[in-house]
């Protein structure tokens, strides 16, 4: 009998992983990173492609799925779009870097809109969340998709059709043609994260994400895929990525307790997760050198990654804000201005900011092969500052708050979440939406997360 594909294999553990199978620990990083992901959705309302997001969706008018912010209830494809883009349109939300880049939380919210039309409990959404997290991650580690020229949202199309496979109760069979039909079908290519970026940037995750949806609803009514969607002679392997191995048996499980999703990392600055550290150089350097007049040069040591995703020729003078919070020329020269990045470092006037303008004139960026060796397990910078004087100031940032070594508490998820909403949303309501998220897996109604999150500006 010939070894089952990569699909059936991916299939067969979204479909028999149990949630007794889950420590206490991945249910409250799960509990985190749903508090994560809703504290960047309350800080996307009235963004620009949130706003063209819900109009589509207004036109389609189901009782399935509900879209944060508003009292609309849509199809889930068109919730998970939406509430999707909502997640990941300040860059804001966490990550994960193996071989390839990745936002494994942009699946959570397809799998809220997909449990709330299917009347999923919440442990049986934690089960998918896990799931999602389990796949992506694991891909990322396995291959790289950028640099040859692919997005890495194309993982998400995998790991959001197992997910919504579990979610819709599907047999390994039709499982593996969820994933088969969601990957050969959706290929996204790297462009919507080179040169001047988009509004797409912040939408190809949800595409993603909404096409697996449509993929399993079309695998549960028996049609079938491309396959080997992998290993074929027009698949993945040899048009894609090259080939790769992936262990399934070792994914996590009960006897390693090894889940992904412990390894994902979160944000304290609304920006790349890559360029973190240089921010945190930044600003400790500003509270050094005084009068920032007194810059002659600034020059950032970096890893290749970063060198050449970072620091392209269009991230000299940014015009966007997704090209801004892509830059680790602009993002230095905010730290140093300001201290801090926020929502507000990425307005239109600060992107044409002349002191900004100015400080970036004056950097450089190469990579330091050291700090590529370390990457991705650190994703360190370096910036060094050369005086007027003469004098030399340096700040290394080899890992920061949101780390491995040091992760954010419960405390800080609850100050993002509340620093979000309280432009749209009382600290009743705040209260509500974490008392909901401290028993998720608890839920068996999502309505009650959905109402005090509801803004009258929106839909």
């Amino acid at each position: 009998m010939s070894e089952p594909t990569l699909a059936r294999r991916l299939a067969r553990y979204a479909c028999n992983l149990s949630i007794d199978d889950l420590p206490d620990t991945v249910t409250a990083c799960v509990r985190r990173r749903f508090v994560d992901s809703l504290a960047c959705i309350l800080g996307a309302y009235g963004a620009k492609p949130v706003e063209a997001a819900i109009a589509v969706a207004t036109q389609v008018h189901q009782p399935a799925s509900s879209v944060f912010g508003t009292d609309l209830r849509t199809t889930p494809e068109l919730a998970a779009f939406a509430n999707g883009i909502m997640v990941r349109f300040l860059d804001y939300n966490d990550g994960y870097m193996g071989l390839e880049p990745g936002h494994p939380s942009d699946s959570i919210p397809a799998c809220l809109a997909l449990a709330e039309a299917e009347g999923a409990t919440g442990s049986e959404l934690i089960m998918a969340i896990v799931i999602a997290y389990e796949i992506q991650m694991r891909l990322q580690d396995a291959a790289s998709l950028n640099k040859r020229g692919w997005d890495h949202v194309n993982y998400i199309n995998v790991a959001m059709a197992a997910a919504a496979a579990r979610l819709m109760r599907l047999d390994e069979e039709q499982a593996e043609q969820a994933i088969n039909i969601a990957l050969c079908a959706h290929l996204a290519m790297r462009q919507v994260r080179s040169g001047s970026l988009s509004d797409w940037k912040g939408c190809s995750a949800a595409n993603a994400a909404r096409n697996a949806i449509f993929a399993a609803s079309l695998a549960r009514h028996c049609m079938t895929g491309p396959a080997p969607v992998f290993e074929g002679d027009m698949g993945f392997f040899r048009q894609v990525t090259g080939e790769f191995s992936l262990d399934v048996e070792r994914f996590g499980n009960r006897a390693n307790g090894d889940f992904a999703i412990l390894r994902s990392l979160t944000k304290t600055f609304p920006t790349n997760g890559e360029l973190h550290t240089a921010v945190w150089a930044g600003i400790d350097l500003r509270a050094r050198v005084g009068d920032l007049d007194a810059i002659e040069t600034i020059h950032i040591e970096t890893s290749e990654f970063n060198r050449r995703v970072l620091a392209d020729p269009e991230k000299w003078r940014p015009r966007t804000r997704e090209t801004a919070d892509h830059s680790l020329p602009y993002n230095v020269a905010r730290a140093l201005l300001d201290g801090d990045i926020t929502l507000d470092s990425y307005a239109p006037e600060q992107i044409a900011d002349p002191r900004a303008i100015a400080l970036m004139s004056r950097t450089t960026v190469s990579e330091d092969p050291a700090l590529t060796q370390r990457f991705p397990q650190q994703l360190g910078n370096r910036v060094t500052l050369t005086l007027r004087s003469g004098e030399v100031l340096s700040s290394e940032m080899l890992s920061g708050p949101g780390s491995l070594e040091t992760p954010m508490s419960d405390a800080d998820f609850e100050r993002k979440l509340r620093k979000m909403a309280a432009p749209h949303i009382d600290r009743r309501a705040q209260d509500e939406v974490l008392a909901f998220v401290a028993g998720l897996e608890r839920q068996q109604d999502y309505s009650p997360l959905f109402q005090p999150m509801l803004v009258k500006s929106l839909g």
